[in-house]
């Protein structure tokens, strides 16, 4: 038995649980997180750097403890294990690690039996506390009600946060408030019984901060799991601009005047290349597929009657239109009709089919088609399985696994909290609608909250549908690193805001991570009678990382668009070092320390701030202000200041020169290594300067830029 912290022996002591001293094993975990088992059935976590306490019984005395030492995916562990009867035979176990505060609750049901039994059930647990669960379709975030379906999170007034959350069998899993209060996690209800062996995983993570304990908690189940981290340039969706047509787009069941469809999405192709900017892949929606008993493309209330390109709108098949049109395909599907003749050719479950070899074939006609990517909609509602143990994993497991054999990525939308959680089993589920449908300001607080969910479990968020002179709903979907979707009519494209967030060749120039609310921001939102009611500005913030240099992008609106102030700390987004403060649509700036509080006004516009680290050489480099995200590693390939910034530029085809900006107390020296540059030019007022540069031949460039004080210091004149 390990020795017990004495202030952890006052806090028993006070609890009247002194016999538990003695008696309890005990195990210890990162900054002194200790679990103990006592053989009445007692269990509890003691938490030192916040005081929190956690306990439960098992309500039965325990047989067979045992304390193992070892190392799984995580890490180096210590974990206790143990074996009871209530109403069936079963073991329990928690585990500690020696690297982060997380434990892990295991339950198994030995033999079967009757699934009565939670683990954790937490009688006592820290409160009050605040709390966040994400709830319905499209996972909306709830601070004032409760989904048990997802990970629930709980934080204190300094951003001291636990997160509780199942880390197995997530479509039947649920975690929850127990009849008398209690906290729970386990197996559903709607699950009577159990099978022999049945073991569910529960993962409990602590830190410092609302965002690290979302990051402690995803990268814990991510490896636990084995999930690979998919680039912020995977798939065709990350990687360029796109064209959607789904509701909130112009074109969703309906075309161009006089036009086929075809002749419609040809049409906005026509535009993207007569303005410069090369789509990259076009959506097309539930109306390219027939539908419900008469097999009409335009049953739009209706399932799939045959998933393949509705004959009257492609006469030559969807690989002949792809062929035509040049670029990949992103192709819908929802739930499957009554009338399907797949109801008897594949084996189904509610109202989609399960069966590998129907997976197989969608995926070889997708992929022989052109298709780069599947979105599955539709997942929290109509298309669903029965629910239990088997049939919703079939359901995704198979179409994951045949997506994955033809290179087709998958794109989740209309998903409840579980299938967030369940994409941690598919590598190639890429991406995840987080807000409603058709991307405007009501959506943004959604958008911003949910992608939080999706980027720590490794899913790369989707705002859906804007149009492409839609400023602040542009500069939001470029910042979440995922998918940039526009839906404009035919000669509507408005290419010079559309070059803020893609580059010519229509590579979107994005951030290392999705934009997240910052921790003050979870204080705020809590507070608030909704989210929608909010006066309170919301910051949102995410970064270019270069390793010794870290650019952040900071998004500050107030939901209700009242005109408010915002008080920014650099050190709040994770600045460690002196910045400069780039208000990037009134062009104006100034140098703060980290731990300093600069307040500025937010009017019904959002404010868009780029955070950039003043390095040695004393410059700030601000980047390509042509962009949104001006220091975008699409843009931006490599950024080091040495007392000297060394920094390389990408250039797409078509692309001559772009500006790099940036301040300084004094008129820089750039010169080329690789391509060429213009002359400085550098205003004393503002301190800002900018330099045209010029590509090389492998459409790059390499520049140094330094003070001409410092110049004049290491070579001076002989």
């Amino acid at each position: 038995m390990a020795n017990f912290v004495p202030s952890r022996v006052a806090f028993l002591l006070a609890l009247g649980l002194a016999s538990e001293i003695s008696a309890a094993t005990t195990i210890a975990g990162a900054n002194g997180l200790t679990a103990s088992v006592d053989p009445n059935g007692t269990y509890y976590l003691w938490v030192p750097s916040t005081g929190w306490y956690f306990g439960g019984k098992i309500g039965a005395a325990l047989n067979n403890i045992s304390v193992a030492t070892s190392a799984d995916s995580i890490g180096g562990y210590s974990e206790i294990s143990f074996q009871f009867q209530t109403d069936a035979a079963r073991t329990a176990a928690i585990r500690l690690y020696g690297n982060r505060q997380l434990v892990l609750f295991t339950a198994t049901a030995t033999a079967g039996g009757p699934n009565t039994f939670s683990f954790p059930n937490w009688t006592n647990y820290p409160h009050p506390l605040s709390q966040l669960t994400y709830t319905g379709i499209f996972a909306a975030p709830a601070f004032h009600s409760a989904s048990n379906d997802g990970p629930w999170v709980f934080f204190d007034s300094s951003a001291n946060t636990f997160i509780i959350s199942a880390a197995t069998h997530f479509m039947v899993s649920t975690t929850g408030w127990g009849p008398n209060g209690e906290l729970s996690s386990g197996i559903s209800s709607q699950i009577a019984t159990l099978p022999a062996g049945f073991s569910h995983r529960t993962l409990m993570a602590l830190d410092a901060g609302v965002n690290r304990a979302f990051d402690s908690w995803g990268n814990a189940l991510i490896a636990l799991l084995g999930k690979k981290r998919p680039p912020n340039d995977a798939d065709i969706s990350l990687r360029q601009i796109g064209y959607w047509t789904d509701n909130g787009a112009t074109y969703y069941y309906q075309t161009g005047n006089s036009l086929t469809y075809e002749q419609t999405l040809a049409a906005i192709k026509a535009d993207f290349d007569h303005a410069g900017i090369a789509l990259g892949y076009v959506q097309l929606d539930s109306w390219f597929y027939p539908k419900g008993p008469s097999a009409s493309w335009t049953a739009n209330g209706s399932g799939i009657y045959q998933y393949l390109a509705a004959p009257a709108l492609f006469p030559g098949g969807l690989g002949n239109f792809q062929q035509s049109l040049g670029i990949s395909l992103i192709t819908h599907a929802r739930w499957i009709d009554p009338s399907s003749p797949y109801h008897q050719q594949y084996a189904m479950s509610g109202n989609v089919v399960t069966d590998p070899s129907y997976w197989r074939m969608v995926a070889m006609y997708l992929a022989s088609s052109g298709v780069g990517a599947y979105e599955q909609d539709w997942l929290g509602d109509k298309a669903q399985t029965s629910f239990d143990l088997t049939n919703p994993d079939l359901f995704l497991n198979n179409m994951a696994s045949a997506m994955a054999q033809q290179n087709v990525s998958i794109q989740y939308c209309m998903a409840s909290p579980r299938h967030f959680l369940q994409s941690l089993w598919h590598n190639n589920v890429t991406t995840i609608r987080t807000s409603e449908d058709r991307m405007q300001r009501s959506h943004w607080t959604n958008f911003l909250y949910t992608s939080r969910l999706a980027g720590a479990l490794g899913l790369w968020p989707y705002s859906d549908v804007l149009m492409s002179g839609e400023t602040g709903n542009l500069l939001l979907a470029t910042l979440s690193a995922g998918p940039v979707g526009v839906g404009d009519p035919i000669g509507g494209l408005n290419a010079s805001n559309l070059r803020h967030a893609v580059r010519a060749d229509g590579v979107i120039v994005k951030p290392d991570a999705p934009v997240t609310p910052i921790d003050s921001s979870y204080l705020a939102a809590e507070q608030a009678p909704s989210l929608a009611q909010m006066t309170t500005p919301q910051i949102a913030a995410t970064y270019t990382d270069f390793g010794g240099l870290r650019a952040d992008y900071v998004f500050v609106y107030t939901p209700a668009g009242n005109s408010a102030s915002a008080t920014l700390r650099p050190a709040d987004f994770g600045m460690t070092q002196r910045v400069y403060l780039y208000n990037y649509f009134a062009n104006t700036g100034q140098a703060a320390e980290p731990s300093e509080s600069v307040t500025m006004p937010v009017t019904a516009d959002p404010l868009y701030i780029i955070a950039a680290p003043i390095g040695r050489s004393g410059i700030a480099v601000l980047g390509d202000l042509d962009q949104f995200v001006s220091l975008g590693k699409k843009r931006v390939t490599a950024l080091e200041d040495d007392g000297v910034v060394h920094l390389s530029v990408a250039f797409a085809n078509g692309e001559s020169s772009r500006v790099i900006s940036g301040h300084s107390r004094s008129k820089p020296v750039v010169e080329a290594g690789d391509g060429s540059v213009g002359p400085v030019t550098y205003d004393a007022g503002t301190g800002l300067f900018h330099v045209p540069v010029m590509p090389g031949a492998d459409r790059s460039a390499a520049i140094r830029i330094e003070l001409a004080r410092e110049l004049v210091r290491r070579h001076p004149a002989e």
